[in-house]
């Protein structure tokens, strides 16, 4: 059987999930005097996951970290399904499925590390950013040319909704 172009998937894509620390965040955490971690976050990340919810499209995210910072960033894009605290991610995933009616098959989920793989194998298409380790590469159908927490996040938004006409910045047109 041949492999399909991870291209043919994107037009079925109607679920984007995304891990936290190394996609949303490049992975580095700064530990203060008091013991808070502070992470970094792409404003371009955010921008592609905002478009994607007043697209239409379901947006979930799974993180083993706790951080209700990393929480309220996100809640304040107006993402609801946060799931955070998740040290077996495939029940947060079946729950989000459940609740939601979602086809594995329509959903995108981006990881990159260890605790990633066994849901990346219960999706339409695993992704990772291009810094991930090499087992999340070897299972991922796209491996992004950006960095997790340095645009990753947009690269996979901006190609799904790209192909399905959805995305906002074709300017081309106008000029």
């Amino acid at each position: 059987m041949e492999d399909k172009s991870y291209k043919e998937y994107l037009e079925h894509i109607k679920t984007f999930i995304f891990d936290v620390d190394g996609v949303l965040t490049d992975g580095s955490l700064t530990i203060t005097e008091t013991g808070d971690m502070l992470r970094t976050m792409n404003v371009k990340d955010g921008y592609a996951l905002k478009t994607a919810l007043d697209k239409g499209f379901n947006v979930a995210i799974i993180s083993g970290g706790t951080n209700e910072g990393v929480r309220s960033r996100l809640a304040a894009l107006g993402i609801s399904d946060i799931y955070l605290g998740a040290h077996n991610k495939t029940e947060q995933l079946q729950d989000y499925f459940n609740k939601k009616a979602i086809k594995p098959e329509s959903v995108l989920y981006m990881g990159d590390d260890i605790p990633d793989y066994p849901v990346m194998e219960r999706v339409g298409l695993p992704c990772c950013p291009q810094d991930a380790v090499q087992e999340i590469k070897g299972i991922s159908k796209y491996i992004s040319h950006k960095k997790g927490g340095h645009g990753a996040v947009r690269d996979v938004i901006e190609q799904v909704l790209k192909v399905q006409g959805k995305w906002n910045g074709n300017f081309s047109a106008k000029i």
